[in-house]
């Protein structure tokens, strides 16, 4: 998940993803990442409309977005 992720990073992509949150939620999220840290990333939520750090591990699945 992590290339995957890095790649629609530099491609400047936004990425349709399933996350599980801290207690267990599944939700799906469209983010724009900004910066990639050891086992987390910041992104854009467009869910919540602000910046938000998630855990790598915590992606279910992620797909970018194609205009």
């Amino acid at each position: 998940m992590r290339e995957q992720l890095i790649k629609a990073m530099q491609r400047n992509q936004l990425v349709n993803m399933m996350y599980v949150s801290k207690i267990g939620s599944v939700t799906k999220r469209r983010v724009k990442i900004f910066k990639i840290v050891g086992d987390s990333f910041q992104a854009f939520c467009f869910m919540r409309q602000t910046k938000r750090t998630f855990l790598i591990s915590s992606v279910l699945a992620g797909v970018p977005v194609f205009y």
